[in-house]
C-alpha cells in the first residue's frame, strides 16, 4: 500500500474494505468497539455492522492511504457516492490487534 507501514489492524480494516467484506470488516472491530463518522457515533457490533454496510459495502467504497502516523491515517476514499474521491483523515484506537475506536473526518 503505496510503501506505507500500517498495523496489522489498520492493514486488515483497508483490505477488508477494499474487497468489500462486511463480515471481515465486522472482524477487525473489539468488543464494545466505536466509531464515529457523519457526526453520529456507532457502539457495539450491531451498530458498526450497521455502519460498516451503510458507509462502506454499500456505496462500495475504496480507500488508497496516502500516509499513517500516530494512529491517523489520511487515505483518498471512493466508490458510489457524490463528490468522489474524496480525502479523509481516519484515528485508529488499536487494543489487541482490533479497532475499538474509528473516527473519520473530511479532510
Amino acid at each position: 500500500m503505496n510503501d506505507i507501514t500500517l498495523p496489522k489492524a489498520v492493514d486488515h480494516f483497508i483490505t477488508a474494505t477494499n474487497a468489500h467484506d462486511a463480515n471481515e470488516l465486522a472482524a477487525v472491530f473489539g468488543d464494545g468497539a466505536t466509531v464515529r463518522d457523519d457526526g453520529q457515533t456507532w457502539t457495539g457490533e450491531a451498530e458498526i455492522r450497521e455502519w460498516i454496510q451503510g458507509h462502506l459495502i454499500d456505496p462500495r467504497v475504496v480507500l488508497t492511504p496516502t500516509s499513517f502516523a500516530h494512529g491517523r491515517l489520511v487515505a483518498s476514499g471512493d466508490g458510489d457516492f457524490p463528490g468522489g474521491p474524496l480525502s479523509f483523515a481516519l484515528v485508529f484506537d488499536i487494543k489487541d490487534d482490533q479497532i475499538s475506536g474509528l473516527a473519520i473526518e473530511p479532510v
